[in-house]
C-alpha cells in the first residue's frame, strides 16, 4: 500500500534507527518531497531526476541509489516493514484477515491525518500516469510477499503455500482496487470505509 507515516503505538514499541539509518530516511523523504514539489509545478512527465536531485540537494546517482526509477519515488515509502511488524503483534488468536484490517485502517487515517496531499497525489499519479500505475502493481507484489510471512508466521504455515499466497493476493489487489476506485471519485468518499468495504468482501466470499 502507499504510505509513508507510521503506524501509531507506542513509543516503546518503536524500532530505535540509528544515526546512519536516520540519514538515509531523511534523504528519501527529502527526494521525496522535492519529487512531489516540482510534479505539482510542472507536472510529472515535465519532472526529471535531474531536476529533483537539484531541488533535494543530492546528485541523481544519490536518486537513483534510493530509487531505482522515478515511479518508485512516488511509490516507495517506508510502510512495509512498519505494516509486518504490526501485524506480527496482533492478538494471537485473531484472524488473520481482522488483523490486516485493523493494521491497514491505522495507517489510512495516520496518513490522512499527517499527509493527506501527498496522498491525494499519489493516487492521482496512479489513475492518469500508465507507468506510474504499472509500477504500483510491481511494488504491491513485494509489499505481498512481506505479507505473506507474517501471515504465515501467525497462521503456522508456510509461507509458500497457495492458500497464504491467494489471501495476501487478494488483500493487495484489493488495495490496489480501492486506491483506484478513490481517485476516479475524485477522492471525495472516506478512504477508510472503503478499505473496509473492499476487505468485508473479501471476507464476505466475495459474493454480489
Amino acid at each position: 500500500m502507499a504510505a509513508s507515516a507510521p503506524l501509531p503505538s507506542d513509543d516503546a514499541q518503536q524500532p530505535r534507527l540509528g544515526l546512519r539509518e536516520r540519514k538515509k530516511l531523511k534523504t528519501r523523504v527529502a527526494i521525496r518531497e522535492a519529487t512531489y514539489r516540482l510534479i505539482t509545478d510542472q507536472g510529472y512527465e515535465a519532472t526529471t531526476v535531474e531536476q529533483i536531485a537539484a531541488a533535494a540537494e543530492v546528485s541523481p546517482s544519490t536518486v537513483f541509489r534510493y530509487f531505482p526509477t522515478k515511479e518508485d519515488i512516488v511509490l516507495t515509502d517506508e510502510f512495509d516493514p512498519v505494516m509486518e511488524a504490526a501485524i506480527r503483534a496482533r492478538p494471537a488468536d485473531e484472524p488473520p484477515l481482522e488483523s490486516v484490517r485493523a493494521v491497514l485502517r491505522q495507517a489510512v487515517e495516520a496518513i490522512l491525518a499527517d499527509q493527506p496531499e501527498e496522498l491525494l497525489q499519489r493516487s492521482k499519479l496512479m489513475l492518469e500516469i500508465p507507468a506510474v500505475r504499472a509500477r504500483m502493481t510491481e511494488t504491491m507484489t513485494e509489499t505481498s510477499l512481506l505479507l505473506s510471512r507474517a501471515v504465515a508466521d501467525r497462521t503456522g504455515r508456510d509461507e509458500g503455500d497457495l492458500e497464504v499466497r491467494v489471501f495476501t493476493a487478494s488483500v493487495m489487489a484489493a488495495l490496489r482496487e480501492v486506491t483506484i476506485y478513490w481517485a476516479e471519485h475524485d477522492q471525495k468518499e472516506n478512504l477508510a470505509v472503503l478499505v473496509d468495504r473492499a476487505l468485508d468482501s473479501l471476507e464476505g466470499g466475495l459474493s454480489l
